[in-house]
């Protein structure tokens, strides 16, 4: 993980599924847990899901407010 991981967590949106357009730090954590019960996909996206699944799991998400544009 590094910082610009973390930054992409509030600026990259889903791109596809059921909340597809939504940014991935705003996905619900039962969304996320699905991913990490059923297996993340491959790449960048999946990468950037298993982190946030990991940040929302340990009630961490509070820590990307100050990272999120035009807070």
């Amino acid at each position: 993980m590094t910082p610009k991981d973390l930054e992409s967590l509030v600026t990259v949106v889903m791109p596809y599924g059921k909340h597809k357009g939504c940014v991935i730090a705003d996905l619900p954590g039962n969304y996320l847990n699905w991913f990490a019960r059923e297996g993340f996909p491959t790449g960048e996206i999946g990468r950037l899901l298993q982190l946030m699944q990991e940040i929302d799991h340990n009630g961490l998400k509070y820590l990307l407010n100050p990272l999120r544009p035009n807070r």
